[in-house]
């Protein structure tokens, strides 16, 4: 599996490449070395405003400690840090009796099959029984596509014919996995256009089939989203959680963009977190998002980032 490290790559050089013409300039933190870190900033997708606020806490706390500008970047990293800390809340939750149900939503082309398939193999790894729900039968070839990871994977997968109700298939689903002791469903759903109203309804629709099986269900709504889009992808998050309320964020394709700091404008623009990144096209290329991993790998610390994962790992 890949590391956030190696994940972060493009984005942590488009940075850097930004940053250095900074430090030739001198030591002093002139108002253009304040300027040029905006830029790296937004350069990666953190975001203007997110850029600038964040930019001028770094400032304050660089003049009130008077330090100089070989450390400002362990400034920068303590303050991304509190950003990305969890809201009050977010980890106090109970954990719901099994099985928990997982709503994947997102665009087309977001990957939200191939996100769906990801997580049930980072489930089945730490020993939960998992069974798949094919609910984008607005293609048949989504539902396919799912077939095929089920079978390498070695998971049940719920489904119907092309056309099917996807409430009915989402009902269908949980009966089954409460019957079968299973630990995990995860429900992929169809690619819905953000600014069609009448497909978030059916979204709504799925997510009601679920409350009357299981009043609490569905447990996470995580929205899959394409890390590559950039900015663009806010406008995305906005109106899934106004429809389903979105409990979190599977940035996809982190490996394969410069825009990673779009994890931050996520964060920030919205209040929900990131849950996994995707960083790498196999089935294990999956991990649980991780704060201080990301800031490291972000700001090119190598040592804290591969300590922290194996951390993680172990």
């Amino acid at each position: 599996m890949k590391t956030i490290f190696k994940g972060l790559a493009k984005t942590r050089r488009a940075l850097r490449e930004n940053l250095s013409g900074l430090f030739k300039k001198g030591p002093g933190l002139s108002p253009e070395f304040w300027e040029g870190w905006e830029a790296a900033l937004i350069e990666v997708d953190v975001g203007v405003r997110q850029a600038v606020e964040l930019t001028e806490r770094v400032k304050a706390r660089a003049e009130e400690e008077r330090v100089d500008a070989t450390a400002v970047s362990e400034l920068f990293r303590a303050e991304l840090l509190k950003m990305l800390q969890p809201l009050p809340g977010e980890e106090t939750s109970e954990t719901p009796v099994p099985p928990i149900v997982t709503m994947i939503v997102g665009v087309n082309g977001s990957g939200k099959t191939t996100a769906a398939a990801k997580l049930a193999r980072y489930r089945q790894k730490r020993g939960e029984k998992v069974i798949l729900a094919a609910c984008d039968t607005f293609r048949a070839a989504a539902i396919e596509q799912l077939g095929i990871w089920a079978e390498r994977l070695g998971v049940e997968m719920v489904s119907q014919k092309y056309g099917a109700d996807a409430a009915a298939v989402a009902f269908d689903a949980y009966s089954a996995a409460r019957s079968r002791g299973a630990d995990r469903l995860i429900i992929d759903t169809a690619g819905r256009l953000h600014t069609r109203s009448n497909l978030m309804e059916e979204l709504k629709k799925i997510a009601r089939a679920l409350g009357k099986t299981e009043p609490s269900a569905p447990h996470e709504v995580l929205l899959s989203l394409d890390a590559v889009v950039g900015q663009n992808g806010l406008l995305q998050a906005r109106s899934f959680l106004e429809a389903v309320g979105l409990t979190g964020v599977i940035l996809n394709k982190l490996d394969g963009t410069a825009r990673g700091g779009i994890v931050l404008a996520v964060r920030e623009e919205l209040g929900i977190p990131v849950r996994f990144v995707g960083i790498g096209e196999g089935s294990d290329d999956l991990a649980e998002f991780d704060p201080a991993a990301f800031v490291d790998a972000l700001l090119n610390d190598s040592s804290r980032t591969e300590e922290s994962e194996s951390s993680l790992s172990s």
